[in-house]
């Protein structure tokens, strides 16, 4: 069984109404079960002033989106007192089901997230790490450790960009969510990815904007001339370390005379 809370105000007979209708005898009801969600048990008081909690057996997420039935609409006797009730239900099941659909869409993205998460750090420490090693490498092995930062370069790259896409699908299905729930009812990835044992905690997922439309990231200067770049998120932020690292050799070898620093460029 499924439940969730939502704050309504309630009579003495646990039915929602407005505050100006507080003192006002209730209007007798109208029995709407017919219209009630299939996967709708009941309502229970919440264990804080003010709650109801609704109760739904489990959704899965491949349902239909819960929509209040169109013959409710129809239905003309229906007063306020009847609609309210239908209505919280319904907002309930959807923000239930979003979490179902939400939980069934991203885990499998989680799984390959995970190891695509491992390939990046991976890749970078490695970048770094052959970086690192010019402070100890001979002058006459320089082009030797200039081919292996090539390799490290284009490793990080492909990891980032690999990682983007994942990002991009996990950033989908988490708007998908919000755009039903609101942001209020908002089921964080880091949740679902904690629940099949993933401590997603520094991965990367930027909103879903930052990967249909990228905007320019970030600035190279070479030759006087300024040149921006489009990348999604983990992309940008590989090509700013690799541009940094770049310019850093540059200015190096252009101390020492060296002209081989032109091919860093």
């Amino acid at each position: 069984m499924h439940t969730i809370p939502l704050r309504t105000p309630l009579d003495d007979t646990g039915l929602a109404h407005p505050q100006d209708q507080a003192e006002q005898p209730p209007a007798p009801r109208l029995d709407t079960s017919r219209f009630n969600h299939p996967n709708f048990l009941g309502t229970s008081r919440g264990e804080r002033e003010g709650w109801i909690v609704y109760s739904f057996t489990p959704f899965t997420g491949a349902e239909d989106r819960p929509q209040l039935p169109a013959a409710a609409y129809r239905d003309l006797p229906l007063g306020w007192q009847d609609w309210e009730p239908l209505a919280r239900q319904y907002e309930a099941a959807r923000i239930l089901w979003s979490h179902a659909r939400l939980r069934s869409q991203a885990k499998p993205l989680l799984h390959e997230a995970a190891s695509r998460w491992t390939d990046w750090t991976e890749a970078k420490a490695q970048l770094t790490a052959v970086f690192e090693q010019f402070w100890s490498t001979d002058d006459g092995q320089w082009r030797a450790q200039l081919l292996r930062l090539v390799d490290a370069e284009r490793a990080v790259t492909k990891a980032a960009d690999r990682w983007d896409t994942v990002a991009g699908q996990l950033a989908q299905v988490a708007a998908d969510q919000i755009e039903v729930a609101g942001r209020e009812e908002e089921l964080p990835l880091t949740t679902v990815a904690k629940e099949i044992g993933h401590d997603a905690s520094d991965w990367m997922v930027r909103p879903v904007g930052d990967y249909c439309h990228p905007l320019p990231q970030y600035r190279i200067v070479r030759d006087g001339i300024e040149l921006w770049d489009r990348a999604t998120p983990l992309a940008a932020s590989a090509s700013k370390l690799i541009e940094a690292q770049r310019e850093r050799l540059r200015e190096v070898a252009s101390l020492a005379g060296d002209t081989a620093h032109r091919a860093l460029a």
